[in-house]
């Protein structure tokens, strides 16, 4: 007799009645936020029990509807691992006498840090073994690591249950102790005085927002630290820096598009950090150092596209602002790196990154060229300012990533490391390609594309469509080796480049927040339309991708299109944007605001995003397969967002297709901690889009 299919759990429905802005609603699952989230993001196992049960029987119906597909994700965590190159290391960065490095040990999940002398490159030394820190831990993390000056002492941050509440601790490292530490609540940011005896880190508060920075001395009593710097404005954040020159640490307040700088002497950590200038609504700016200069990547004055401003060290207020490099429309700088002789920036134009090289003394800048249509580029801060060498990597859809030291003032660049493939890889068995959907309004979207060669292109192929869309995160045309596991199978891979990420400018970003967010979502589906109308896939193959923002995306064009979907992957999805933007007790809800609207206040705000919040607005229709994620101790979408959205879709829509919720109850945002674990989940997700694509 064949096995009965398993019965998904039906959550209870308690209402929780709500008026706001002469709004009524009705919250049938407000039960599943436990009251006392502040302690389970502490400590999960505090966790409500009536809460806990209907998570677990989640997580074991979602484990029995996956079971017949075992055997496919056990092939696809084989694949994915065997195209893991295990004892891996990153190319060494020099700093005096010593290079450091990361590495990873055959078998092992977390990285070790090392050095090595500049003299004998064999003699090396481990400074932290994350294997080894992490025995006896269901997770583990490591944030911050960064050795003195002196190169006596390593100061590390530890994430030891996925809240991103982080332990600090000190390393003597000839000895290879610990002599400091935990200092609990942290951030996970550290960064060193001149002295080598002081660190600055970061403070979070009973919310999980980053208000408070603190100098500690190494071997006092953390309770004594004094507080530097506290941020009294809820909305907004607290960051830790270091100018690349060294003589000043960074202080940085802000939120998603108001930053405020404060400057300290390396050399001196006990004054107090001094304002470069004043906060102003929606003026962002960021801070380098060489000289008596400090050079300025900033909006101010009209720049949506951002400039580059100079300011003597000693009076950096905004009236000693001088233009070094102007605003150009459509050309948006990312960033910038100083050497002694030479700025880089990092700029995007016509959807693609490009790095420029300016030679201080005599002015003259150049352009770093590259070939392919579509690909990925990022700069690797280094240790050392006085040098002529810039590191950066590159890759694209198709070619790994390579490791390229770039000679400034000869213009040659040098590849110092490649990307290896144990299992094997052929750039040229795959085609990647950038296309343009056009928009509701006409804007042309950018769509990066993989796929196979041999893969026929007659509107057969399964399609999976990836989009975040949101604070101004452009999604990188970079390589992986996971998603080549999707291809190798006949599915095409795109990414859409939609409004709310900077793909395309910062003032792509501005046309997909706040009032305008609905463009995120209609340039999704656009790009859906026009790879269907191309003939990459067909109506009702493409499964939809996306995580935290971009699950909210997933959740939104899921309630507006699903009949363009076969599935939805929505990874810690951000689905319940209303009654987390009402909530200012929630973690990070103050500092969201500005990206999303503030509908206590605004009312506006408030009917804008009951208009498009994905569990605001689940209906009796028929929906795609979907396929949601969650992680217990996650501060940034919280578990109950996924766990609410899938109760209300599972009792209100009208089709037999699967609706999976997988909770990791010993995670956060990130998922699973450890590089071979993590693929576990991502073998998970990668089988059910296979099954339901029919690609299995």
């Amino acid at each position: 007799m064949a096995a009965s299919p398993p019965k998904p759990p039906i959550a209870a429905r308690r209402p929780v009645a709500t008026t706001l802005h002469g709004t009524a609603r009705s919250d049938d699952y407000a039960w599943l936020k436990d009251p006392d989230w502040q302690r389970v993001m502490r400590e999960p196992d505090a966790l409500d029990p009536d809460i806990r049960a209907y998570l677990e029987a989640e997580n074991a119906y979602t484990d029995a509807v996956l079971a017949p597909h075992g055997a496919l994700r056990e092939a696809l965590y084989a694949e994915m691992r065997g195209r893991m190159k295990e004892d891996e290391s990153s190319v060494p960065a020099p700093d005096g006498e010593w290079s450091y490095f990361v590495r990873h040990v055959e078998g092992g999940e977390h990285p070790l840090y090392y050095r090595a002398s500049r003299e004998d490159e064999a003699a090396e030394e481990v400074l932290l073994d994350g294997n080894r820190e992490a025995e006896g831990q269901a997770y583990f993390r490591i944030g911050g690591c960064e050795h003195s000056p002196d190169h006596r002492r390593l100061a590390y941050a530890l994430d030891l249950n996925g809240s991103e509440r982080y332990r600090l601790f000190v390393r003597d490292i000839e000895a290879g102790a610990v002599i400091d530490g935990p200092i609990e609540d942290a951030r996970g940011d550290v960064v060193w005085a001149a002295d080598g005896e002081t660190v600055f880190y970061t403070v979070l508060d009973e919310n999980h927002r980053p208000y408070q920075v603190r100098r500690h001395r190494v071997g006092s009593e953390p309770a004594a630290d004094p507080v530097v710097y506290e941020e009294a404005d809820p909305g907004f954040f607290v960051a830790l820096g270091k100018t690349e020159s060294g003589r000043f640490v960074t202080v940085s307040a802000h939120d998603h598009t108001t930053a405020e700088v404060h400057l300290i002497e390396a050399a001196r950590p006990e004054r107090a950090p001094r304002l470069i200038a004043a906060r102003e609504r929606g003026i962002e700016y960021d801070v380098a150092h060489r000289g008596g200069l400090l050079y300025i990547l900033t909006n101010a004055g009209g720049a949506t596209d951002f400039r580059i401003v100079t300011a003597p060290v000693n009076s950096p207020g905004r009236q000693g602002w001088r233009e070094w490099l102007a605003h150009e429309p459509g050309t948006y700088v990312r960033a910038q790196l100083l050497f002694a002789g030479h700025h880089v920036r990092l700029e995007r134009a016509h959807g693609l990154p490009r790095i420029v090289v300016t030679d201080l003394e005599s002015g003259e800048a150049h352009t770093i060229a590259f070939d392919e249509e579509a690909y990925d580029l990022a700069l690797v801060p280094g240790y050392e300012f006085e040098t002529e060498t810039l590191r950066f990597v590159y890759s694209s859809m198709t070619t790994p990533r390579q490791t390229f030291d770039y000679d400034m003032a000869g213009r040659r660049r040098t590849l110092r490391k490649t990307q290896e493939v144990p299992s094997g890889h052929d750039p040229a068995a795959y085609v990647t390609r950038r296309l343009s959907a056009t928009s509701h309004d006409g804007a042309a979207v950018p769509v990066s594309l993989l796929h196979r060669r041999d893969t026929p292109l007659d509107g057969s192929a399964p399609l999976l469509l990836y989009g975040y869309g949101a604070y101004g995160h452009a999604m990188p045309a970079a390589f992986s080796t996971n998603r080549l596991s999707l291809v190798d199978r006949g599915i095409v891979y795109a990414i859409a480049h939609v409004r709310g990420g900077s793909d395309c400018g910062y003032g792509w970003y501005l046309d997909g927040k706040l009032a305008k967010k609905t463009n995120s979502f209609a340039d999704y589906i656009a790009a859906a339309e026009h790879l269907i109308a191309a003939g990459y896939t067909a109506k009702g193959r493409i499964a939809g991708h996306g995580g935290s923002a971009g699950g909210m995306l997933m959740g939104a064009v899921a309630n507006m299109r699903p009949d363009l979907f076969a599935a939805v992957v929505a990874e810690v999805p951000f689905v319940d944007v209303l009654n987390t933007m009402c909530d200012a007790d929630l973690p990070l809800t103050p500092p969201e605001w500005p990206e999303w609207g503030n509908p206590i206040e605004d009312e506006a705000a408030f009917r804008a995003i009951a208009a498009y919040a994905p569990y605001e607005n689940v209906a009796a229709r028929a929906y795609p397969a979907i396929f949601a994620t969650a992680g217990l101790t996650d501060p940034r979408v919280t578990y109950w967002e996924p766990t609410k959205w899938v109760a209300k879709l599972r009792r209100l829509k009208t089709d037999d297709n699967p609706l999976l919720l997988h909770t990791n109850m010993e995670a956060g945002h990130g998922g699973a901690s450890g590089r071979f674990r993590r693929l576990e989940e991502v073998a998970m997700a990668y089988a059910f889009v296979l099954a339901v694509t029919g690609r299995a």
